[in-house]
């Protein structure tokens, strides 16, 4: 019996929830973590679709944003510093990720508007501090 099974009929090959989902991120290994951690006494199947799609959108999205600050800055790999510039650029993700330190991501470029040089009001003849 090649390639049948004993009920004459030929056997599918098993999909996986994933691709089911239309999913890149594993369904069920989150399916796994999610009973591993013990965070409900059961957990219903729809769950670890919905939570992995979740982290699938939010891994695109950063993904997307870090990839246009390498862009920016002519580069062809994205390193910690763009993910840090695309995350705190962005005001949804800056307010998701607030308490998340970046390893080698520096900080937003910032000038305080106290230490910028001063900009004179007018310019020639009459542009001493002091008129008499």
């Amino acid at each position: 019996m090649s390639g049948r099974a004993k009920g004459g009929k030929s056997r599918v090959k098993g999909k996986s929830r994933s691709s089911r989902a239309g999913l890149q991120f594993p369904v069920s290994r989150v399916f796994r973590f999610l009973k591993k951690g013990r965070y409900a006494n059961r957990i219903g199947s729809g769950a670890p679709v919905y939570l992995a799609a979740v982290m699938e959108y939010l891994t695109a999205e950063i993904l997307e944003l870090a990839g246009n600050a390498a862009r920016d800055n002519k580069k062809q790999r994205i390193n910690p510093r763009h993910l840090q510039l695309a995350i705190r650029n962005d005001e949804e993700l800056n307010r998701l990720l607030s308490g998340v330190t970046i390893a080698q991501g520096g900080v937003l470029p910032n000038i305080h508007a106290v230490l910028l040089p001063k900009k004179s009001g007018r310019t020639g003849a009459g542009s001493q501090s002091q008129e008499f």
